[in-house]
């Protein structure tokens, strides 16, 4: 059931799934080189799990996945409580998508021209940017299901054929990054494989790179941090030589894949590549020169301060993030990127128990997009925690952290 026991903390779920595989806490706590002391802190309430390749171990040790200890997803729903997730997972796992052959006879050949169907996706992604979930949610069930029609089309013209492939690849990674972002992690998987599965049709390697973007979210919602630096890495030495001289929008996801990279490798803890990578990721920004915004990249010097913070934060620099944050100006930048960059500052806050500047830094973030913020798992977890050691006072219905709290389904 989506949104099941999402008011439960981590520690409660790493609780929760232990009991159901029977594990006592001194056998999970061997499994991931922890102590029982640390354990029984961690299911109490008492300690958090800060960095999440631990959380991705003990899922392993469970045999569950990152998203359930995460307690991800709820219900998208906005003000008039729809919920289109539903309608993307029907468009996913139509049966007709898993064979041509089988299905080439139910599938409508009518030509759709790309061009329209590659606006819409356009737009769909120009809503994401501005932070409107809502908006993208509604619009890709009829996007994925458009692609699906145009990819069937039987034709011998492949420049047609490359067309709809590539704005299939785009509408898919959309889907992949919306629902990685809302903790559809299987589903964005699923969304990823497809896009990158489109792009190789596409036959263009600025649409393979971009997919392969798609892919690395995936597999960071998912806890496969090696992987995600592994696609990411390679998919940046393939794009390299195929990039024209000076083409800014290569430019711009070359830079992209090295930043996703560098986030792999700082939740993987590796430090050092993780700077290594930021390092590639500044140059590129470098030699673009501002802060741009090609393919919905937001790529350019102010994008590669930002990784470097949320970087910082994976790595457990908190004083650094807390230091710097403040400092980058983000005005410029997607709404999507500033509101991450503040949910990071958020984390951070509330990582050394500064929780009323975390409190005021989330209502921020939620004033400029109420669906990133009130859909964010990070969130919640944070929001929760603070709630959690609040006074009283924090419990009376005109408090703002309940609110938000509420507003989050941190609290039942």
């Amino acid at each position: 059931m989506r949104g099941a026991g999402d008011q439960l903390s981590i520690g409660e779920r790493i609780a929760f799934y232990r009991r159901r595989r029977g594990l006592s806490q001194v056998v999970l706590a061997n499994l991931v080189g922890r102590t029982e002391d640390w354990l029984s802190k961690i299911e109490r309430g008492e300690r958090e799990i800060r960095r999440l390749d631990v959380l991705a171990d003990v899922a392993r040790a469970l045999r569950v996945t990152l998203g359930d200890l995460l307690g991800e997803p709820v219900l998208l729903e906005d003000e008039q409580e729809h919920d289109d997730v539903p309608a993307i997972r029907d468009a996913l796992m139509a049966p007709r998508r898993l064979s041509r052959t089988l299905f080439s006879l139910s599938m409508p050949m009518e030509y759709i021209d790309p061009g329209p169907v590659a606006r819409l996706a356009e737009a769909a992604w120009s809503s994401y940017q501005k932070g409107d979930l809502g908006q993208v949610v509604t619009a890709l069930p009829g996007l994925i299901k458009t692609t699906q029609q145009m990819e069937s089309a039987s034709t011998d013209d492949l420049a047609y054929r490359r067309s709809c492939a590539a704005v299939s690849a785009r509408v898919h990674h959309l889907a992949a990054t919306t629902l990685s972002k809302i903790g559809e992690a299987d589903l964005a998987w699923i969304a990823a494989e497809r896009a990158m599965q489109a792009a190789d049709d596409a036959d263009d390697p600025l649409v393979l790179a971009s997919a392969a973007r798609s892919g690395t979210h995936a597999l960071l919602a998912v806890g496969r941090f090696e992987d995600a630096l592994e696609l990411g890495e390679v998919a940046a030495r393939w794009l390299r030589p195929r990039m024209g001289a000076g083409d800014p929008a290569a430019l711009s996801l070359y830079g992209m894949l090295y930043l996703r990279t560098a986030v792999a490798a700082a939740r993987h803890q590796d430090r050092s590549t993780a700077h290594g990578l930021l390092t590639q990721a500044g140059r590129a920004a470098d030699q673009l020169g501002v802060d741009a915004n090609y393919w919905q990249t937001g790529f350019g010097p102010s994008n590669v301060e930002l990784h470097r913070i949320s970087a910082a934060l994976d790595l457990g620099d908190i004083s650094q993030v807390i230091d710097s944050a403040p400092r980058v100006n983000v005005d410029h930048l997607p709404v999507e990127r500033q509101v991450t960059h503040l949910i990071d500052l958020a984390r951070a806050l509330s990582l050394v128990a500064k929780d009323d500047d975390a409190l005021q830094t989330l209502l921020t973030a939620e004033q400029k997009a109420p669906g990133i913020v009130r859909h964010s798992v990070v969130v919640r977890e944070v929001v929760r925690s603070m709630y959690r050691r609040a006074p009283a006072t924090a419990g009376k219905k005109s408090s703002p952290l309940l609110a938000l709290a509420e507003r989050c389904r941190a609290v039942g």
